[in-house]
C-alpha cells in the first residue's frame, strides 16, 4: 500500500522539512518512505523474496560486464535533487565509484542508471511515478524489472516536453531475453517471478 501526502509545487522549505521528517522517522516505519512533486510516498510494501533475488541477481550481473571503476549499488542509496523537491531510493544504481565518494544521497545527475524492481504492492510507484521523476532528476536510462509478469522495460534519451523531461526511448523485454542497459548487456535467464 502507498500513500502519497499531496503537496503540489513544493517549496524548498516544505520539502527540507519532509526530509528532517524522513531523516527521524524512517528507521522506525516499514517499507520505504520517499518525496515527489505530490509530496511524500510511503510505500509499505514487505520485503519478498523474488525482489531482493532480482535486485541482487541484476547487480551481480551487471557489475560482471562493467570495466573497473563503475558500480551497480544495490544498498538502498538516496539519490535526490532539492531544486526539484525530489528524494528517490532506486533499487539499484549505476555509477562510477568516484562519483559515490562524500557524504549524502547522490547526486542523480552522476547517475549512468537507475534500476527498479516492481514491488507487486504497489506497481504504479515504479510504472508511473519513477518514470516522470527519473527523467527530471536527469538519469539517462531507467530500467523496471517487473516479477509480476516477468516483462520489464528500458527508457532512455530524455526529451522535453509540455508534462516537463520524459523518455523518448522505450524497449520492452521478457525474461528469458537479455536486455541492454545503457552499454552492458545482461541476461534476464531465471530471474524470480512472483507467485
Amino acid at each position: 500500500m502507498v500513500t502519497v501526502l499531496d503537496s503540489p509545487g513544493l517549496s524548498s522549505s516544505h520539502y527540507r522539512g519532509l526530509r528532517d521528517t524522513i531523516e527521524r522517522i524512517e528507521d522506525g516505519v516499514p517499507g520505504r518512505l520517499e518525496i515527489t512533486k505530490e509530496g511524500l510516498v510511503h510505500d509499505l510494501r514487505s520485503p519478498v523474496g523474488p525482489h531482493a533475488m532480482t535486485t541482487a541477481l541484476v547487480g551481480r550481473r551487471l557489475e560482471q560486464v562493467m570495466p573497473d571503476g563503475l558500480l551497480a549499488h544495490a544498498g538502498a542509496p538516496d539519490v535526490e535533487d532539492v531544486d526539484e523537491g525530489v528524494l528517490r531510493r532506486p533499487d539499484v544504481i549505476v555509477m562510477a565509484e568516484r562519483d559515490m565518494e562524500g557524504e549524502g544521497s547522490f547526486d542523480p545527475r552522476t547517475l549512468l542508471a537507475a534500476i527498479e524492481v516492481v514491488s507487486r504492492s504497489n506497481p504504479d510507484n515504479d510504472w508511473v511515478g519513477k518514470m516522470r521523476d527519473y527523467p527530471l532528476l536527469g538519469i539517462p536510462v531507467y530500467v523496471i524489472f517487473d516479477p509480476r509478469k516477468g516483462e520489464g522495460a528500458v527508457l532512455s534519451e530524455i526529451h522535453q516536453t509540455p508534462s516537463g523531461p520524459r523518455y523518448a526511448v522505450r524497449k520492452d523485454f521478457v525474461y528469458g531475453e537479455d536486455v541492454t542497459i545503457g552499454e552492458w548487456t545482461i541476461s534476464t535467464e531465471g530471474l524470480p517471478r512472483y507467485p
